[in-house]
């Protein structure tokens, strides 16, 4: 089992990095995030997960702790997949997921590009009781209980503007993910979903299946 690599960003491409491990190049499937977050030459340790299929092994690479555990809490729901796992951890953050199966608010996980009603329903109940382990950030913490501070979208939007996007498709994407997320549109959230609907956006019109 590879629990875990350490080495430098080689190069990206859809949806995947090459980490150099010691002159070994290994192609790790990471989320939206950590793959506009990663640039050629970073060092990165990544959290990882190995699956075995018939024809390869696939590794999928987290920044955190907290993230693979909830790629591996995800797969443990019937009709998820390591694919609908990792588009789940790219559009939303730890504590999205967290807040949203907290409160049993399945339509955060219908918002989820291939995510059915069916499927978003049983997220919110199999993992009811089972995030105790899965460590909140000092931010919710501290803001439990009280109504979420309003999230400055022209911050947003010029975050995916330093990301080379143009500013229409930003603001539209933006406002997108903002309905979408509802009271879970933190700034982290926004970006994370803006930044899995400009992707597939993208993937759909340079013509990938």
């Amino acid at each position: 089992m590879i629990a875990s690599l350490s080495g430098l960003v080689q190069r990206s491409g859809a949806g995947f990095l090459v980490l150099d491990v010691s002159g070994v190049g290994y192609q790790v499937f990471v989320t939206a995030a950590s793959q506009h977050s990663l640039h050629t030459g970073d060092a990165v340790t990544l959290q990882t997960a190995l699956i075995v299929r018939e024809d390869a092994f696939v590794l999928f690479g987290f920044e955190t702790v907290e993230e693979l555990e909830l790629f591996d809490l995800l797969r443990s729901v019937t009709g998820v997949g390591p694919k609908s796992a990792m588009a789940i951890l790219s559009q939303l953050s730890v504590d999205a997921i967290r807040n949203a199966v907290l409160s049993e608010n399945d339509s955060t996980f219908k918002a989820v590009s291939g995510i059915g009603p069916k499927t978003a329903k049983l997220i919110t109940v199999t993992l009811a009781g089972k995030l105790s382990g899965i460590s909140t950030s000092p931010a919710t913490a501290a803001t439990a209980g009280r109504k979420p501070a309003k999230v400055d979208l022209g911050n947003v939007i010029a975050a995916l503007q330093g990301l080379g996007w143009a500013e229409r498709q930003a603001a539209e994407a933006v406002r997108d993910s903002a309905e979408a997320l509802g009271e879970n549109a933190t700034a982290d959230a926004l970006l994370r979903t803006a930044l899995a609907r400009l992707g597939s956006s993208k993937s759909v019109s340079g013509g990938e299946q």
